[in-house]
């Protein structure tokens, strides 16, 4: 930065005036320490005292850096060991835990821009740990822990927003206290976590073209922009330490950056959009547009300037607003300034996934910053040849129809300097394909050939089954199996079929349960709670208001019993005939990303009962079977 500024060159200069212009620089301020900061209760509010001073220190630890006249790091010093030297407790009500994820992760980017400043007295750095690692910290790390007591409920109850602000707080407090230990429980939640900040939940559904639909889309445009700033935030600390986020679950973050950037350009009504039920109500379409939050430039200089990928809605919106001004207290902004960077070759495709939806395939790709357009290639053997189907502009994604068989597919990216060819190549088997089989025969190995081989764990055990064969036996206390971590991760339409015997009548057991925890997953229990056969599919904590539900399963017999998915329409087969059928099953498990907790007999929610009863011949197919095959099955 200060080399470019100090060059007078554009854009940074541009960034640099707002920096200037904000006036939060100027030397000479008198800092205003609070014991106390109350956020969220009418009449005792004093946040926004703290939020002047703690954008001080910020900027002037800026200037300083930018600048070199050490006078700005004196005055960003003073403002930082006033703080330190006063402040013990946030307050208020729910609304703390905005302030202790909001304001510590930027007191302490503040005081990290000042580690080496050699004025800074080694006892002052110390006691500033102390307030953040004290005051914000513990604020923070319970908030992910526990979410002011909804972790045991409806977790969902607060939006992404609170997640990731305080896991931007427990990140960059432990960059500055040197606590490698505290920046790894940032790092796990957003990769693990059951709230609505964790990478799989706060991007909950991917449209085509990894369009991935954020979760606060129908809320309103301001906090879901904010979401982004503090996703990027998080991805981008982690980075300067040596961790890509960014990069994780195949460019998620980027997926829903790119969703937002779209809506706030565009109709909200022209977006793709699947329902939301959550605690706050259900969201049935996009709320609002036109929010500009400086908050793309940081996700842009990654995802194109570092990594050469494209992200047109992203430019597109930047376009409108560069240089990116100060944001007013929930992020710095000035990302124009903070993260403009000269740009890398652009990368080949990359990222191409091949889902069967629908009924047909379904591509979707990230592609070079480069790129007039791209071309589909398809083969029937991975080394070629490859023969060109179709050319694509944007969105970056094509559904195909080939005839029956094994398909390999790669995407061209067309460029003025010629093709770029990515080096994915990804295979389906058309219409699909047998992609995992237990038959229970005394081991829990997949016959399928595939080596998605599972586990018993706890009380189960192997005894005779039906038809001369062996067959898994659940005691309905801790017996379950345990499928492969991430076994359904590349499937998109499929089918379960298995053979159960149920000994008991109790709610909400489960056949199977595919997911990382009670807030994404596919589940079939063999009765709910109002004693039907039911298929839930979840992707917030809720499943629709019209679940997929049948019959219940009798107790004491053999019964065939399978469930199939093509595109959002869910049938239920029971003994090879169809007694079910709903056109609104939203959560194919491609969506659910590497499943941790892919299980039969067992729950992702710990208060319901294990499974008791038997199991036999457990399939999973690519694709959806017909209504023929499925008979045959139950044969």
């Amino acid at each position: 930065m200060a080399e470019k500024v100090g060059a007078n060159l554009q854009p940074w200069l541009g960034g640099w005036n707002i920096l200037l212009a904000g006036r939060r620089a100027n030397l000479n301020a008198t800092p205003f320490p609070l014991e106390v900061v109350i956020r969220g209760v009418a009449g005792a509010e004093n946040y926004g005292v703290m939020i002047v001073d703690m954008m001080r220190a910020y900027h002037l630890a800026l200037r300083w850096h930018i600048s070199g006249d050490e006078a700005y790091a004196r005055d960003a010093v003073k403002f930082l060991n006033a703080w330190s030297s006063t402040l013990k407790e946030l307050g208020g009500n729910s609304n703390l835990f905005l302030s202790s994820g909001l304001y510590g992760t930027q007191w302490a980017n503040a005081a990290e821009l000042m580690r080496n400043y050699p004025g800074w007295a080694p006892e002052d750095r110390t006691r500033f740990q102390d307030m953040l690692l004290k005051v914000f910290y513990t604020r923070a790390l319970d908030f992910i822990n526990n979410h002011n007591g909804s972790e045991t409920r409806k977790v969902t109850h607060y939006w992404a927003n609170w997640d990731l602000a305080n896991l931007c707080a427990v990140y960059a407090i432990g960059v500055f206290c040197d606590r490698p230990d505290i920046t790894a429980k940032a790092v796990h939640y957003y990769k693990n976590g059951r709230g609505t900040g964790a990478s799989a939940h706060n991007v909950y559904y991917l449209h085509p073209g990894h369009l991935g639909q954020w979760q606060e889309t129908h809320r309103d445009q301001g906090h879901s922009t904010l979401g982004i700033a503090l996703a990027g935030c998080l991805c981008e600390m982690a980075w300067n330490q040596g961790e890509d986020l960014y990069g994780y679950a195949n460019n998620r973050l980027l997926a829903g950056a790119e969703y937002v950037a779209r809506n706030n350009l565009t109709d909200p009504a022209t977006m793709p959009f699947v329902p939301y039920t959550g605690v706050h109500g259900t969201g049935t379409g996009a709320a609002g547009t036109g929010a500009r939050r400086p908050c793309f430039e940081r996700i842009y200089h990654h995802y194109v300037s570092r990594k050469g990928l494209s992200a047109p809605w992203t430019k597109a919106i930047l376009d409108q607003m560069r240089p990116e001004r100060i944001d007013g207290g929930d992020d710095p902004g000035m990302g124009t300034l903070l993260y403009t960077r000269s740009a890398v070759p652009p990368a080949p495709p990359t990222g191409l996934t091949a889902f069967l939806s629908a009924g047909k395939v379904l591509l979707s790709w990230w592609g070079s910053a480069d790129a007039t357009h791209y071309l589909v290639q398809r083969s029937a053997s991975r080394t070629g040849p490859f023969t060109t189907i179709a050319q694509v502009t944007e969105p970056r994604t094509y559904t195909d129809a080939p005839a029956q068989g094994t398909w390999h597919y790669r995407i061209s990216a067309v460029t003025p300097q010629g093709e770029r060819l990515g080096a994915d190549v990804a295979r389906v088997a058309f219409p699909g394909e047998l992609w995992l089989h237990l038959p229970m025969n005394g081991n829990a190995d997949d016959a399928s050939g595939n080596g998605r081989h599972a586990k018993l764990v706890g009380g189960t055990s192997f005894d005779t089954g039906r038809a001369g064969g062996n067959c898994a036996v659940f005691d309905g206390n801790n017996g379950y199996v345990a499928l492969p971590d991430g076994a359904v991760l590349a499937l998109g339409d499929f089918t379960v079929a298995t053979w159960v015997q149920v000994e008991t009548t109790a709610a909400n057991t489960r056949i199977f349960d595919f997911g990382s925890d009670d807030v994404a997953y596919i589940a079939l229990t063999p009765r709910n709670g109002d004693q039907k056969l039911q298929l839930m599919a979840s992707r917030d904590q809720f499943w629709p208001a019209q679940p997929l539900v049948a019959d219940p399963l009798p107790t004491g017999r053999w019964v065939h019993v399978a469930v199939t998915l093509v595109g959002t329409v869910g049938t239920l087969y029971v003994d090879g005939v169809q007694v079910a059928t709903h056109n609104e099953v939203w959560m194919n498990p491609y969506q659910m990303g590497h499943t941790t907790h892919t299980w039969l007999g067992r729950s992702q929610y710990g208060g319901d009962r294990y499974f008791k009863g038997r199991m036999q011949d457990f399939r999973v197919y690519s694709g959806a079977l017909t209504a023929l095959s499925i008979a045959a099955l139950a044969q």
